[in-house]
């Protein structure tokens, strides 16, 4: 007498909690593109930055609380795609390049087309990648570039029909460095958990409180100088294989 083997359902859904910070990081990408549409130049570059204050809230609380899946994976890339590779690009375009014509138009595509390339090489290479590296520029900080030198136009009264070439670079090298092959650390060998000497907490707070000082100013030079990192990063490495290799 054969008995048969009870079915086991797989319950069907999605984990709320870290899929609630992707959500919210996609509503602030998209209330960025709202707000350049109503001339809310400076509401719209604070929303990137928040923007990427929640994308990077969504994976470690998916981690912390083990409620990684697929889908979460996915969502998580699209909201990107919106909020740093759409947004930053439409915003810098309404905010710049509007009397550039079909100059402006290329220079905010390049942007968002390498976004584009940028997520979906990095999903493509999700479980063979060093994680200690990013392979190109990450969107967030990619974004954070012409975000931050809108505000800080916003906050001298620059005169963006001097200063829209410079946005125009910037703009431009944000997006070829998402698709370079430049490596940037992820600081991912970072143990947050672990105990570190009294002078390093005096030092996290000193920089934390230079940013809250000058936002505008400090956090376009950190992403900036996060950005050069990577080609400099990548030159010491080339050139200590080579040194290996001769000796």
């Amino acid at each position: 007498m054969t008995t048969e083997k009870p079915t086991i359902r797989r319950r069907r859904g999605i984990y709320l909690l870290p899929n609630l910070f992707t959500t919210g990081a996609l509503f602030a990408g998209f209330y960025a593109i709202t707000s350049a549409i109503g001339g809310r130049y400076e509401t719209a570059v604070i929303s990137i930055f928040v923007a990427m204050i929640l994308d990077g809230l969504d994976g470690r609380v998916a981690r912390l609380t083990n409620t990684q899946s697929e889908f979460g994976a996915q969502y998580d890339s699209l909201s990107d795609m919106l909020s740093f590779g759409v947004a930053p690009a439409l915003v810098m375009y309404l905010f710049a390049f509007s009397t550039l014509g079909k100059v402006g138009l290329f220079a905010a595509f390049v942007h968002t087309a390498g976004g584009a390339l940028r997520l979906a090489r990095f999903n493509t290479q999700l479980h063979t990648a060093d994680k200690r590296y990013f392979q190109g520029l990450p969107s967030p900080a990619a974004a954070a570039i012409p975000a931050g030198f809108i505000w800080i136009c916003i906050e001298y009264n620059y005169d963006m029909a001097i200063f829209k070439y410079v946005a125009l670079l910037l703009i431009i090298s944000s997006g070829l460095l998402m698709v370079s092959n430049f490596r940037y650390s992820s600081f991912k060998e970072i143990d947050f958990k672990g105990k570190v000497p009294f002078i390093v907490a005096i030092t996290v707070m000193l920089g934390i409180a230079f940013v809250m000082a000058q936002p505008q100013t400090m956090l376009f030079l950190l992403f900036l100088a996060y950005a050069i990192s990577g080609p400099v990063v990548t030159l010491i490495m080339r050139r200590r294989k080579w040194q290996a290799r001769k000796s």
